[in-house]
């Protein structure tokens, strides 16, 4: 079997990758190689099958849910719980995002079908004060729709319906249970089923019917490949508790019920052989069932549009505005006539002038530049396969690593420009590089976390990852952030092809459109009008906890935004010099910068109209979480603005000739 039917297909591969795929031999992504099921009576030496299991081990991950940011354990809402196994290590991505996978009870064997199987019985008396908890916590899950979220194989098990228009929706998870209101309007999954019907009472889907989908490895004896797990959530009240047998109406639960009550939890579970479905595609049927492809690549046609639009822009000003500009000043033979003109050459004695806050400028350019290389290596890794979603935990892992180990182009990028803005505090240069924007990122994370502590979620990071995450800071990034800083001091400063007058000149008065504020704002509404439909899904997978995986469309997304903010900050730099505004060093930072501006506002909107998210502390944590985004973003955009601004500065003057 080649490579191409061995890697996982869960994200949209670009044709550079699938050629190097396909010319690649028993090549597997790292911890993803297909696992092998047999029968019980067929495992063994004697029928020659090498690694083949037939015990299907079932693992239980965290419970989120859209109404509220914070995750919680399995074992937070007292289900039933497996003490006896070792619960698997976690990633450092896994951790960040709160993930917490434990073993679970429920075990099957290969090829053997059970019906109505007893899991355990949870009792409650609502007199006992950690009873009453206990059951309170399972309600409030209840209400605010709180989802499960298992794995078999390393593959959700997904719960599939049908929706409008003939469709069927597979989610990677399945509720709690369900709430018919006081005034019996049934909420959320309580919809599916009419005997639901009960006013002020919650419904506990305490049976799940499970079917799993397997394809037996054609001409290699290799057993057989599990493709598909999907289940069905089911209410039963069971007749005898003590001895469940899947019968009797749902299990209701009225919301000032007191007394005892008992939660059998049961099971069943199929196997079904899939003949169609191949192990390399098993994720397609949920992936398709997410119809997001069409507007993909209307968002792509859009940005396209966008950018055409600019570059033809660019191009007219570079090849004959620009042009004619320097042909003409290249052709003057008198002082009277240079004094005549007017224009962008009449500042070259200005233009390489230092900005004011050079120390911040530089300190922003190195953490830009540190999260503009991080930003593209993930990204091609995640067009790769690499970070799909089938490898957990990997595309956060990836980025803090990334970030780490990039503190030397950061440093030496700061200490570059603040040599070239006539800096001479190199110290405090290095360590604003090294703490000022991580120092904010971490602060702002660290409050979080402490409300997620106080919440009681399992996304409050653990200590020793906190501990962790400090030393990865402080032993490695600031050290490198140092020697990057010493190699930008050491080499010798950048050359301006102009130099610069000792008096600065006096800058006429500016109209409107030539002013500092209305440029920095027209400047980011071109680069958020090509990423704002791709920020739609990646804020959908974030707070909605739906799968991303179209890194193929997200980094063609990225080009473009890379395009549109460098060509939209070099036209509005001739602007402004034209005008004989010769600051352009904050501006093209702030221009493009402008951008995360509107990204905030686009997050503040899609909380308002998109979420459902309720609570003080919820609330808190989205806001504080979209802050650190936006910072890491404004960064990001700015570093590229700056530095096509000052490609196009050091071009044009480097190209007139000057007394």
């Amino acid at each position: 079997m080649s490579a191409r039917h061995r890697a996982p297909s869960a994200s949209i591969v670009s044709i550079l990758c699938a050629v190097l795929l396909q010319q690649a031999t028993s090549f597997y992504l790292p911890g993803l190689a297909p696992v092998s099921f047999c029968e019980p009576s067929k495992t063994g030496k004697e029928n020659e099958v090498p690694d083949c299991k037939s015990a299907i081990e079932m693992f239980v991950n965290r419970l989120d849910s859209v109404e509220s940011v914070l995750p919680y354990e399995y074992t937070a809402f007292d289900f039933c719980a497996d003490e006896t196994e070792k619960r698997p290590s976690e990633n450092l991505g896994q951790v960040l995002f709160g993930e917490r996978i434990e073993p679970s009870p429920y075990k099957f064997e290969f090829k053997k079908d059970q019906q109505c199987q007893k899991v355990c019985t949870k009792s409650y008396n609502t007199n006992n004060a950690q009873d009453k908890a206990n059951l309170e916590f399972l309600k409030k899950g209840m209400l605010l729709n709180y989802q499960h979220h298992w794995i078999v194989d390393n593959m959700p098990v997904t719960w599939c319906y049908d929706v409008e228009d003939g469709q069927k929706f597979c989610n990677p998870g399945f509720p709690i249970g369900c709430y018919v209101t006081d005034g019996g309007r049934p909420k959320d999954a309580c919809v599916v089923n009419s005997d639901f019907n009960d006013k002020d009472t919650f419904y506990i889907f305490n049976h799940v019917d499970i079917t799993i989908h397997y394809h037996i490895v054609e001409n290699e004896d290799l057993g057989a490949r599990l493709v598909a797990a999907k289940m069905e959530p089911k209410s039963y009240k069971h007749t005898k508790a003590d001895v469940p047998d899947c019968a009797g109406g749902p299990m209701d639960l009225h919301n000032k019920y007191t007394g005892e009550l008992k939660i059998p939890y049961t099971y069943s579970v199929s196997f079904v052989e899939d003949k169609n479905i191949r192990w390399a595609s098993r994720w397609d049927y949920i992936l398709e069932s997410m119809p997001h492809t069409n507007i993909q690549w209307f968002s792509i046609m859009n940005s396209l549009v966008i950018v055409l639009f600019l570059s033809g822009m660019v191009a007219m000003i570079m090849l004959r505005t620009l042009h004619k500009d320097i042909a003409r000043y290249n052709q003057m033979d008198s002082v009277e006539e240079a004094q005549e003109e007017f224009g962008w050459k009449l500042v070259h004695g200005d233009v390489f002038r230092p900005p004011r806050k050079g120390m911040l400028l530089s300190v922003f350019l190195g953490s830009g530049t540190q999260i503009f290389i991080m930003t593209f290596v993930t990204l091609f890794f995640a067009c790769l396969g690499f970070l799909s979603p089938a490898n957990r935990g990997a595309l956060m892992t990836c980025a803090v690593v990334l970030w780490v180990l990039l503190g030397t182009p950061a440093g030496y990028v700061a200490a570059r420009f603040y040599k070239a803005f006539g800096g001479e505090k190199w110290k405090t240069n290095v360590l604003l590089t090294a703490f000022l924007c991580p120092g904010v990122v971490f602060a702002d994370f660290f409050v979080m976390n402490l409300i997620l502590w106080g919440e009681g979620s399992s996304a409050a990071m653990p200590f020793g990852t906190l501990v962790a995450i400090l030393a990865l800071w402080f032993c490695i990034s600031v050290p490198l952030t140092f020697i990057g800083a010493y190699f930008g001091f050491k080499k010798t400063g950048i050359e301006h092809p102009v130099r610069t007058n000792q008096i600065p000149r006096q800058i006429p008065e500016q109209s409107f459109y030539t002013k500092p504020l209305p440029g920095i704002i027209m400047g980011g509404i071109l680069p958020f009008g090509c990423i704002f439909i791709q920020l739609f899904f990646i804020l959908n997978s974030i707070w909605s906890h739906q799968m991303y995986y179209m890194f193929g469309f997200l980094f063609l997304v990225f080009i473009i935004l890379v395009i549109t903010c460098s060509e939209a900050t070099i036209l509005l730099c001739y602007f402004h010099l034209c005008a004989e505004d010769y600051h352009w060093q904050w501006r093209s930072f702030l221009t493009s910068g402008f951008t995360a501006v509107y990204f905030l506002g686009y997050a503040i909107h899609y909380f308002f109209s998109k979420l459902q998210i309720t609570g003080l502390a919820s609330t808190i944590l989205y806001f504080g979480y979209t802050m650190i985004m936006a910072l890491i973003f404004f960064l990001f955009t700015g570093t590229i603005g700056f530095f096509a601004c000052f490609w196009f500065v050091t071009k044009i003057y480097s190209v007139v000739k000057v007394d």
